[in-house]
C-alpha cells in the first residue's frame, strides 16, 4: 500500500523523483574503496535508472535548461586558460590536447563501426570511455535533429546511458592506472627523479608547513642595529638587498622606544630594533653567522660587530598585523611574467606568495621562480595590509569571499550563445549547426575570458560555478536515467560484457598513443608529460595519482591549459560523433 502510494506520487510529481535521485546519487557517489568510487555522476545515473523503473515521465524542457546552465559554467571556468592556450605560450600544449582529443574521438568511432553499435550505444561508449558526461547532451541534441521516427530515436537515446554506465568505471579508474602506472613503465620515466630534476633546474623546493605543523615557512624576528654595523645608515630596501637570493623585508622599527611602520625608504640607524620578515631559512642565516664565528673562535669577542646580527625578543614590535588575501590576476602588465620577475617589482615588496590556484578544477600550481602567472589565476598572498593592497593594485582585484553572482550576465550569456547556436547553415546541402548546447559552451568560454580581462562585471562565485557545473549536470543525468530506466536492464543484459571490453579498449588506446606522441614528437619534459596527458583527457583522478607517485605538484603545470582545451573539444565531440556515424563516406 505504501509503495503503491509512493510510486503514484512520483509519477504525479516527477520533480520529487529528480530530487530523490540527486540525493541518492550524491550520497552513494561519495563512497570510495582505496580511492576508487562511482562518483556523483555515475551514481546519479544508476539511481535515475532505478527510480525510472516506476515509469516516470519528465518534461524535456527542464533537461535542456539545466544542461545549458551546466555548459555555460564549464566554458566560464576554463575560458581564461583556453584563450591563453590557443593564443600565447601554451600553444604546444594546446595543440597536443587537440591531437589527444582527436585520438579520443577516432578510436571509439572505429570501434563502434567495427562492432556495429547504433548511434545511442556509440555516443554512450564514447562519453563513458572518455569520462566526458557533458558529451551525452550534445549527442542527444544531434540525434533529435536527425528526423528519425519517434520510437527509433527513443530507442537510441535509451541505449546511450546503458553504454555510458558500463564504460564509465573503467574510463575513470583505467585512465588513472594507464597514465600513472603503465605510462612511466612504457616510456621509461622515473617520475620522482624527473620531478626532482625539474624542481632543481627551476629553483623549487618541497612545500611543508601549514595547519597542523609546528614548522612555518615565513617568520618575523627582531634584530638590533649594531654600532658600525653593515645596515646602519642604509635605507630599508638597501639593507634587504644584502641578501639578494632571499626575500626579507624590514616591517617595523623601534627607535628611542617608539614603534614605527617601516617603508622601503626608511633609514636604519644605530640602536634601532628592526622587525624583519622572511623565510625561516633566510632569517636563520642572518643569526647563524654569529653562531658560526663563535664556534670557530671559541670565544665571544673575536669577531667584528659588522659581521653579526644580534636577535632580541620584543613581543610588542613583533606583533605585526598581517592579512592573507586571494588576488584574481587581471593586469596585462604581469600576465605571462615569471614569479622571479614579479618579485622584482616595487609593489611586491613585503608580500609573500602562499599559493597559486589555476583553472576550472582549482589546480594548485607549484611555486617556482620560473613559474609564470596568467590572467585568471588566483594568488594567495600574505603581508601587512598596506603591502597586500599594493600587490592587489599591481596584480588585479581582490577575490574577496561573496555569495552574490551576476545573474544578468549569466542569463545574457546563455541567451546570446544559444541563439547563435540555434542558427543552421547549409554547406553542400548538409545542415551544420553548433546547437544551443554548443552555443552556450562557446559563450561561456568568451564570458569567462572577458571576466579575467575586465573584472568589473560578470562575477560568478566559485560555489555558484560548482553548483551550475555539478548540480546542473546531475539534474540532466538524473532525467536521462529516469527516462531510460524501463529499457536499461534489458539492454545491459544483451550488451554488457561486450560494451565493457570495447570501452576499455577505447579508454586505453588513445592514452598510450598520446603518451608516445607527447614524449617523442612534442618532446615534453618527463615531469610534465603525464600531467599534460591527464589534462587533455580531463581526468583529475589520474593527475592526483601522478602527483602522488612523483611526490611533487610539478605535473600540475601541464594540466590547466590542456584541461581547458580538452574539456571543450571532448564535449563538442558528442555532436561530432553522431555526424561521423551518419556520414556515408566514413
Amino acid at each position: 500500500m505504501v509503495f503503491t502510494w509512493f510510486a503514484a506520487t512520483l509519477r504525479q510529481y516527477p520533480e520529487i523523483a529528480i530530487f530523490l535521485v540527486l540525493a541518492l546519487g550524491y550520497y552513494f557517489g561519495k563512497f570510495t574503496f582505496r580511492g576508487i568510487g562511482l562518483g556523483a555522476v555515475t551514481a546519479t545515473l544508476l539511481a535515475g535508472v532505478l527510480i525510472g523503473q516506476l515509469g516516470i515521465t519528465i518534461s524535456q524542457p527542464l533537461k535542456a535548461t539545466v544542461f545549458l546552465l551546466f555548459l555555460f559554467a564549464v566554458g566560464y571556468a576554463v575560458g581564461p586558460q583556453f584563450v591563453r592556450g590557443v593564443a600565447k605560450d601554451g600553444v604546444p600544449q594546446a595543440i597536443f590536447a587537440a591531437v589527444q582529443c582527436v585520438l579520443c574521438l577516432l578510436v571509439p568511432v572505429i570501434l563502434v563501426k567495427m562492432v556495429g553499435y547504433n548511434l545511442g550505444y556509440a555516443a554512450g561508449l564514447y562519453s563513458g570511455s572518455q569520462t566526458i558526461s557533458a558529451a551525452m547532451g550534445l549527442s542527444t541534441d544531434a540525434i533529435n535533429r536527425l528526423g528519425l521516427a519517434a520510437d527509433q530515436a527513443k530507442a537510441m537515446l535509451d541505449s546511450m546511458p546503458i553504454a555510458y554506465a558500463v564504460t564509465y568505471m573503467f574510463g575513470t579508474v583505467g585512465s588513472a592506472l594507464v597514465i600513472a602506472l603503465v605510462g612511466p613503465a612504457l616510456l621509461g620515466i622515473d617520475l620522482p627523479r624527473a620531478c626532482k630534476d625539474y624542481e632543481d633546474k627551476h629553483g623549487g623546493s618541497k612545500e611543508l608547513g601549514g595547519a597542523g605543523s609546528a614548522w612555518h615557512r615565513w617568520e618575523v624576528r627582531a634584530f638590533n642595529v649594531q654600532r658600525g654595523g653593515k645596515v646602519a645608515g642604509l635605507r630599508a630596501v638597501q639593507a634587504e638587498s644584502l641578501l639578494p637570493d632571499a626575500r626579507v623585508f624590514v616591517q617595523r622599527i623601534r627607535r628611542n622606544g617608539v614603534i614605527q611602520e617601516a617603508t622601503a625608504d626608511t633609514v636604519l640607524l644605530e640602536g634601532d630594533v628592526v622587525a624583519v620578515a622572511g623565510t625561516r631559512e633566510a632569517l636563520t642565516r642572518i643569526i647563524g653567522e654569529r653562531a658560526k664565528l663563535v664556534a670557530v673562535s671559541g670565544a665571544r669577542e673575536t669577531f667584528t660587530k659588522d659581521e653579526v646580527a644580534i636577535e632580541v625578543d620584543d613581543p610588542e614590535l613583533l606583533n605585526v598585523p598581517i592579512e592573507g588575501v586571494d588576488v584574481y590576476v587581471t593586469d596585462k602588465q604581469v600576465d605571462g611574467k615569471t614569479l622571479a620577475e614579479v618579485a622584482q617589482l616595487p609593489a611586491a615588496r613585503g608580500v609573500f606568495l602562499k599559493k597559486i590556484t589555476r583553472g576550472a578544477v582549482a589546480t594548485s600550481i607549484p611555486i617556482l621562480p620560473s613559474t609564470k602567472i596568467f590572467r585568471g589565476d588566483i594568488l594567495t598572498v600574505a603581508g601587512r595590509t598596506q603591502d597586500t593592497n599594493a600587490a592587489i593594485k599591481m596584480l588585479g582585484v581582490a577575490d574577496r569571499p561573496t555569495d552574490v553572482a551576476d545573474v544578468a550576465f549569466i542569463g545574457a550569456g546563455i541567451t546570446v550563445g544559444a541563439l547563435v547556436g540555434a542558427l543552421v547553415w547549409k554547406v553542400a546541402g548538409v545542415p551544420l549547426t553548433l546547437s544551443t548546447a554548443g552555443g552556450a559552451l562557446i559563450s561561456g568560454l568568451i564570458c569567462g575570458w572577458l571576466r579575467s580581462v575586465h573584472p568589473k562585471f560578470g562575477r560568478i562565485p566559485t560555489s555558484t560555478v560548482w553548483f551550475m557545473n555539478s548540480v546542473g549536470l546531475n539534474i540532466f543525468i538524473a532525467i536521462v536515467g529516469i527516462s531510460a530506466g524501463p529499457g536499461f536492464v534489458n539492454g545491459l543484459k544483451t550488451q554488457g560484457i561486450g560494451l565493457f571490453l570495447w570501452g576499455a579498449v577505447a579508454t586505453t588506446v588513445p592514452l598510450i598513443l598520446g603518451m608516445f606522441i607527447g614524449k617523442y614528437i612534442f618532446r615534453f619534459h618527463d615531469a610534465l608529460l603525464l600531467g599534460i596527458v591527464s589534462g587533455s583527457r580531463t581526468t583529475t583522478a589520474s593527475l592526483g595519482l601522478v602527483c602522488d607517485r612523483g611526490h611533487s605538484q610539478v605535473p600540475a603545470l601541464g594540466y590547466t591549459v590542456t584541461y581547458a582545451v580538452g574539456n571543450t573539444l571532448l564535449t563538442i565531440w558528442g555532436m561530432v560523433i553522431i555526424v561521423l556515424m551518419t556520414t556515408k563516406f566514413f
